[in-house]
């Protein structure tokens, strides 16, 4: 697999490329610090993963991604973020990204990533996931990516698990989501039997391993 990395900041960009040239089976063929340079890298030379950060000048991850969806359709696309923010993931999904993790990730959850799409599949962290479970827009992730336990829970209880996790009482989260606090007791009960653990703070365990806490 012949890889070219794009990231408007050199020392992450040089670090990722020292990374990725130790991983078995790819090629690191090349880095762009803009999405300019990554169009006129593949008018002259194929590569079959672009891995891009969500935000750079000139030209975002997210417009660099469309572009290449529509002139190289072969070219799929890893995008790297510092957010998890809802709407960032969604424009990502919805632009025809093959995978999107957080910068903070790992060298085994990177190449973790890259083999997944190699293979042929798309690749999303379990935090990118939770969020795209949230939004309804799992049609396309491969079902062993989504967690039996979130497959459970509802919208409504994915926000209160993130608000549990962020310290909110019972009534604060009661009047951030206009609702009653016995509505927010029902659904906290629910969460407990869903995911099997015995009180909040179990919820709280478990938000922060899956990496939903803000």
């Amino acid at each position: 697999m012949r890889i070219l990395i794009a990231d408007d900041h050199e020392i992450f960009l040089d670090s990722l490329s020292l990374l990725i040239a130790t991983f078995p089976d790819v090629e690191l063929v090349g880095n762009c610090k803009s999405g300019t340079e990554v169009i006129n890298f593949v008018k002259n030379d194929e590569i079959d993963l672009l891995i891009t950060d969500y935000r750079m000048p000139l030209m975002s991850g997210i417009e660099l991604t469309i572009f290449l969806r529509q002139h190289y359709p072969e070219i799929k696309v890893l995008m790297l973020s510092v957010s998890e923010e809802a709407e960032m993931i969604r424009e990502a999904f919805q632009a025809g990204v093959w995978g999107y993790m957080m910068k903070r990730a790992g060298k085994t959850e990177l190449q973790k990533a890259i083999q997944t799409i190699k293979s042929g599949q798309k690749y999303f962290s379990e935090s990118v996931v939770f969020e795209l479970m949230r939004l309804g827009l799992t049609d396309n992730i491969p079902k062993d990516d989504i967690p039996h336990e979130f497959s459970q829970l509802t919208e409504r209880e994915i926000d209160i698990i993130r608000l549990l996790a962020n310290e909110l009482s019972s009534g604060e989260i009661a009047e951030k989501l206009f609702i009653a606090p016995k509505t927010v007791e029902t659904h906290r009960h629910n969460i407990l039997k869903k995911l099997n653990v015995k009180n909040t703070v179990g919820i709280i365990k478990y938000a922060i391993k899956n990496g939903l806490v803000d």
